[in-house]
């Protein structure tokens, strides 16, 4: 009988949680488009005050409270780059989520839904939603397709199709537990991939217009569905991090099929 933790455990309320974006938050949308009454997003976060981020439109659309902490204008204020790579930098960006980690006590979140949020994040307790098949590893057993040019590295890998993940978030690059992986989007090339290859620019487009089309049939499929399964208590973390449903072991991630 193995060990299983649910990552929420209802309390009679629904769950609270707080939408972390960056850019169009389509993700986001998703979310609030469901209406569940398992769970309720309680505020908006973006690290962008500069008018790219649609977030502000989406909280008075939803009348949801809103905060914007520009973390460009963040690190600049303190002549650093945004990187993390070193211990001013990540010091940095604990003070820079130490904001956000007020808000969440305020509050009283329970989860971090991260739709389309690019900063790194030094909170505990976030999901995150990744353009590829997170349970795809290679020879030395490590996750094939991580970081921003997932799509762009799975189709020039010669993948024939694409899905999208979600994760229970840790220090890493996408290395938290794997949570769920979306139905297939077929990789369609206008060429043979050789010839992609030989024009980095045709194939960076075929990418961009893969990652989209991904989204529908992957990302605002997966990423509410997560949250719900969560909110409800049936999805969890077993021995090594490994997702459960129901109390059942899911190695390769939660499929569509598995949820009754």
């Amino acid at each position: 009988m193995i060990t299983a933790s649910p990552i929420f455990r209802p309390q009679g309320r629904p769950m609270r949680v707080a939408a972390f974006m960056s850019g169009s938050g389509s993700n986001i949308r998703r979310l609030l488009e469901q209406k569940s009454p398992h769970y309720e997003v309680c505020f908006i976060f973006s690290d962008r005050a500069d008018g790219q981020c649609q977030g502000q439109n989406i909280a008075l659309e939803y009348g949801l409270p809103y905060f914007a902490h520009d973390i460009r204008r963040f690190y600049a204020l303190r002549g650093q780059s945004r990187t993390v790579a070193t211990a001013r930098g990540l010091a940095l960006r604990r003070q820079f989520d130490a904001v956000a980690a007020r808000l969440l006590a305020a509050f009283a979140i329970d989860v971090i839904a991260l739709g389309g949020y690019m900063s790194f994040l030094t909170l505990d307790g976030a999901v995150n939603v990744h353009p590829a098949d997170l349970s795809i590893v290679g020879p030395e057993g490590r996750r094939r397709f991580v970081g921003d040019d997932a799509v762009f590295e799975a189709i020039a890998a010669g993948q024939s199709e694409l899905r999208a993940s979600t994760l229970w978030t840790d220090a890493g690059v996408d290395s938290g537990p794997l949570l769920m992986v979306s139905e297939p989007l077929a990789v369609e090339l206008p060429a043979p991939l050789a010839r992609l290859k030989a024009r980095p620019e045709l194939l960076r487009a075929v990418a961009d217009q893969h990652q989209e089309r991904l989204k529908a049939v992957g990302d605002w499929v997966v990423f509410p569905r997560t949250i719900e399964l969560i909110a409800q208590g049936r999805l969890g973390l077993g021995p090594g991090g490994v997702a459960t449903l129901d109390g059942r072991l899911m190695p390769q991630g939660v499929r569509l099929a598995d949820i009754a």
